[in-house]
């Protein structure tokens, strides 16, 4: 019996290679959105690849809350309508978008770009967790929001910084249980997820 030594032209392997690299994206997804930009129109695929480039060329982390920005500071850290002695703090910057739409928080956020996974090789050190004890130098903040993930890894990440933030005097909460357990704040409904921070509980 023969094989076929039939392979994809390397500028196709090469860009299901680097799809594959993407969280979520496994190697047929791969390979569908590879074949899938080669019948695109050119004009269409520059702008996907533009948009692409944008993001590398134009967006930050803002200084202050380490939210994704076009400017630093951001829009949200910059308003002065924005309740400044509230800090909610969450994993990653699509659960600032999440929290956002609800409409029921109107404090400032910090984003710790990730949780506490030993398994993952991901410790204190690797998050932002410092810069967030140091905007509570002042006496500013009065209440930080723990708004991690309500998973394992989220639940552990939001204890390490409840331990870190227990002598500085501040009130710390968590939001209610309408999340359910094991769930990702970014995948909840606006309704269930404003309903759990308008419950916030003292952690």
């Amino acid at each position: 019996m023969t094989y076929s030594s039939y392979s994809a032209a390397e500028p196709v392997g090469r860009l299901v290679q680097e799809f594959h690299k993407l969280p979520g994206i496994g190697p047929k997804s791969a390979q569908r959105l590879t074949y899938h930009l080669v019948r695109m129109p050119e004009d269409e695929a520059r702008l996907l690849a533009e948009a692409i480039l944008a993001v590398k060329e134009r967006i930050v982390l803002c200084s202050t809350c380490y939210n994704i920005t076009e400017s630093d500071p951001c829009d949200l850290c910059n308003n002065p309508a924005r309740d400044q002695s509230r800090i909610c703090v969450v994993e990653e910057a699509l659960d600032v978008l999440a929290i956002e739409r609800t409409g029921v928080y109107k404090g400032l956020f910090h984003v710790l770009h990730g949780v506490i996974s030993p398994m993952n090789g991901i410790g204190p050190d690797d998050l932002k967790i410092q810069p967030l004890l140091a905007r509570l130098k002042g006496d500013e903040v009065k209440e930080i929001v723990l708004a991690t993930n309500p998973n394992l890894e989220g639940e552990a990440t939001a204890m390490y910084v409840h331990k870190l933030l227990s002598g500085f005097g501040i009130t710390i909460t968590r939001p209610a249980r309408g999340l359910p357990v094991g769930g990702d704040l970014e995948y909840a409904d606006e309704v269930t997820l404003g309903r759990a921070m308008e419950g916030r509980q003292d952690f």
